[in-house]
């Protein structure tokens, strides 16, 4: 029986569409036998310098210049040259074939791999072997190489006019400032001082993602997981924060039964020491999830984004804040890409941000790499006028989702005690400027006056 392997080689050498579909996929360390590793070696490097197919002479010419070989070898090369001649092969079961065996082969060398670093014979770390799985098992023949303007305008109409999967908010105006919630593949902040409600912000939308039947990660580097597991009972259980400590455990657990059933969701909260986790553990972890226990988020909470580390950069380095809180915001969003998650994350002010019922982007605290990198950005902001009226007012500093002039400015209800955010009634938007009406503009007084005064001669 002829083994795939040979069967590949063949058809590499005499089919052409075949070898440009599959050469991109097939690694040499898939070859068991020495020789077709070497052959393959050869017309892979044959491809990539004169972007043609080797004929079989020229083979035998290329490994006849080969230095790493001895005599033995060459003949059993060259006779394995000869070997390979043209024969007819159903294309598309080729395909599969081929497919399923570097799928199969990428398998049992991560199992090799992933024993070596079990028993301490790789330098890697354990934590590595869910990753060398994942990619293993995801090894697939994907031959789209990127958008052709002016030969895929069909799919770029229907991208158009396909309904891009959003996670929507509870929140009215968050829905319409976002067009109707965000997207996934994408990074988003919010910027508020010490204690105006930035995780609060976290927990409530966690709380209503969850509702909504969604898998939510929530990964906290600042307050234990028992912290944030308690915010997110008083928002849904319904129990002032306070209070929960006293609830009999028998109401407790009726209260969790019941929300149980009202969703097919499920929650996570996944703490980190302070500083010590960037990108790379949170990758880690989202393997793990997957392998472990079949859970795959729908949205990622990182809370927050200022104490995080960097895979890049060391924190201890001489590395300035710029640069590091725009790489943890680069990774962040590249791992938002990569699990094709929505990510929803929090900075603080600055300490002249801090008392402002005004803040702007320039407030954003240690780095402004990062609002140039997220997709949306926008501030809570509390004063004691806005307190005592039970809200908190919102400001847009950066949307790549909608023009950002539109309700620039809104307010949403606050209950601290159950950790609940909420619309508020229509009137309460009226007098906000920037509530997504124009401006007048007085154009006589604007206009710049046409006078000498002051100019020499």
């Amino acid at each position: 029986m002829e083994k795939v392997e040979f069967l590949i080689l063949r058809n590499l050498l005499h089919d052409e569409e075949y070898l440009r579909k599959v050469l991109p996929f097939i690694k040499n360390e898939y070859f068991d036998d020495s020789e077709q590793k070497i052959v393959f070696e050869e017309i892979t490097k044959f491809v990539l310098e004169y972007n043609n197919v080797p004929t079989k002479e020229i083979l035998c010419i290329e490994i006849e210049k080969r230095i790493d070989i001895n005599e033995d070898q060459f003949k059993k090369l060259i006779h394995l040259v000869s070997s390979l001649d043209s024969i007819v092969v159903e294309k598309n079961w080729l395909l599969d074939t081929t497919e399923k065996w570097c799928r199969d082969r990428a398998i049992y060398l991560a199992l090799m791999e992933s024993i070596h670093i079990a028993d301490g014979d790789d330098k890697k770390s354990p934590d590595a072997i869910p990753s060398i799985l994942q990619d293993a098992l995801a090894v697939s023949f994907d031959n789209h190489v990127g958008h052709d303007y002016l030969e895929d305008y069909e799919k770029r109409y229907e991208s158009y006019h396909k309904k891009e999967e959003k996670i929507e908010f509870d929140l009215e105006y968050f829905n319409k400032i976002t067009k109707g919630g965000i997207p996934n593949k994408t990074l988003n902040i919010a910027l508020a001082g010490t204690g105006v409600g930035k995780s609060l912000f976290m927990c409530h939308v966690a709380s209503s993602v969850l509702l909504q039947g969604r898998n939510v990660l929530y990964i906290t580097l600042e307050m234990a997981e028992e912290r944030i597991a308690e915010r997110i009972d008083a928002n849904l259980l319904n129990v002032p924060i306070q209070d929960i400590v006293n609830l009999p455990k028998q109401m407790f657990e009726s209260k969790v039964t019941n929300l149980a059933k009202k969703t097919q969701g499920t929650l996570i909260i996944k703490e980190y020491p302070t500083a010590s986790a960037h990108a790379g553990h949170f990758k880690s972890l989202l393997n793990e999830l997957s392998l472990k226990k079949s859970f795959k988020p729908d949205i990622i909470f990182i809370d927050y984004l200022n104490i995080c580390a960097s895979s890049r950069y060391k924190g201890n380095s001489s590395i300035n804040s710029y640069t590091f809180v725009k790489a943890i915001a680069e990774e962040l969003r590249g791992l938002a890409v990569e699990f094709n998650v929505p990510i929803v994350s929090a900075t603080q002010t600055t300490r002249s941000g801090y008392g402002s019922s005004d803040v702007e982007l320039t407030d954003t605290s240690e780095s402004f790499g990062l609002p140039a990198t997220a997709d949306l950005m926008f501030a809570l902001i509390s004063t004691e006028e806005l307190e005592g009226l039970g809200q908190i007012l919102v400001k847009q500093l950066k949307n790549r989702y909608n023009d950002p002039t539109i309700h620039k400015r809104f307010v949403v209800g606050i209950d601290r005690a159950k950790m609940r955010l909420y619309d508020c009634e229509q009137s309460a938007q009226q007098d906000i400027l920037d509530n997504g009406k124009d401006e007048e503009y007085d154009y006589e007084e604007k206009k710049p006056k046409k006078t000498f005064e002051g100019f020499k001669f």
